[in-house]
């Protein structure tokens, strides 16, 4: 296997860390051990393996003994966590219109994911962004595929009423500024 092989997964393992994370500094620290590891280990991979779930798999080990380390550890305060990081590529195609809805659409849906619990949010990335089967979420996760299922199930209803509930929000708030509007004119 060449290391070409790997980097073509370099995008896919930092999202999946940025949900675990939420921290763009973190994230990059993990996906970048994880290929520190999976460098040294690959020798060891059997030539048949799905090199995408291996890299996630180790990706997500590292992530949990980290998380392990810091619940033993003094916690320290970061003072400045709120970066950006919902930068999109801009198709030169695409209406600017189209653009700033598709974008919008977007944030909500990152939004919304966050909101979720861990269980959940993990899920949903492994499954729908990175498009892993039930049986590779399953054995990342340790747990039968009919779990991965139904989490996926519970997570999806989860998300969509998220979604749901953040537009109607999003229409009142509009309908009332409407009013609003009318009465001051």
């Amino acid at each position: 296997m060449r290391h070409t092989t790997l980097s073509c997964y370099i995008d896919g393992l930092f999202g999946y860390a940025m949900v675990l994370t939420r921290n763009p500094a973190e994230a990059a620290d993990l996906v970048q051990e994880t290929y520190v590891r999976a460098l040294k280990a690959m020798l060891s991979l059997r030539p048949s393996s799905n090199v995408k779930s291996w890299l996630f798999t180790i990706l997500r080990n590292i992530w949990l003994n980290q998380l392990r380390h810091k619940r033993s550890a003094p916690q320290i305060v970061e003072l400045d966590a709120h970066e950006s990081i919902a930068d999109v590529a801009i198709e030169p195609s695409k209406d600017p219109h189209a653009q700033y809805v598709s974008k919008v659409e977007q944030e909500k849906v990152r939004n919304a994911i966050q909101q979720l619990p861990e269980e959940f949010r993990e899920i949903i990335i492994l499954r729908e962004y990175e498009e892993l089967s039930y049986q590779e979420i399953a054995a990342m996760l340790r747990c039968p595929a009919g779990t991965v299922m139904s989490r996926l199930g519970r997570a999806r209803s989860r998300l969509r009423a998220l979604l749901s509930a953040n537009e109607q929000s999003f229409q009142g708030n509009e309908r009332w500024k409407a009013k609003r509007y009318s009465q001051e004119t």
